[in-house]
């Protein structure tokens, strides 16, 4: 997953209601139960089916860094479904999303005007239907490529273009993207 994909993620994580659980135990538990079984569990980790049984009887309570990282990873990204989806679904629908990033923006325009591309710092709050777009194009599994065409062309219509009120015709390449974050 790129960076926009792991934006959108963390974004959808942060209208959760509840916090996720704090024990190794505790998560693994959680795991078990999604997946329906430890051997799922086991091969989503990497590790073996003992020991996602060690953990969820608490014999074991503290997993290696790495492995802490995944596993508290790989809750979050299952951590309520449901609200997740109706934050998403508010935003597609009447919200919109806010994209903040640092990134190369380069410009395709008419003769006489600059097309050099210069690192900007852009906050910038997009309508409904590229909220809508990014969400299905993730959820169908869009490349980083795809998720980066559809931010672009959204800030290039809302913060470039101002909506169709001006630059008529220009063109925008989002590269070297420093970080993104992303609120809906």
């Amino acid at each position: 997953m790129g960076i926009l994909g792991e934006s959108l993620e963390k974004a959808a994580a942060a209208n959760t209601t509840r916090p996720i659980p704090k024990s190794a135990g505790a998560q693994m538990r959680f795991l078990v139960k999604q997946h329906k079984g430890t051997k799922a569990v086991a091969q989503l980790l990497g590790i073996s089916q003992r020991t996602v049984e060690r953990y969820v009887k608490d014999q074991i309570k503290r997993p290696r860094k790495d492995l802490a990282a995944r596993i508290e990873r790989e809750v979050r990204r299952r951590w309520q479904p449901q609200v997740r989806q109706k934050a998403q679904r508010r935003a597609a629908q009447t919200g919109g999303i806010t994209i903040e990033t640092r990134a190369r923006f380069g410009f395709t325009a008419a003769p006489g005007t600059t097309d050099d591309g210069r690192i900007r710092l852009i906050t910038q709050h997009l309508p409904p239907a590229y909220a809508a777009r990014l969400f299905d194009a993730q959820a169908t599994g869009a490349t980083e490529q795809q998720l980066q065409n559809i931010a672009a062309e959204g800030l290039q219509e809302i913060y470039f273009k101002d909506r169709g009120r001006r630059a008529d015709g220009l063109l925008v390449e989002f590269t070297d993207i420093d970080y993104v974050e992303m609120d809906f």
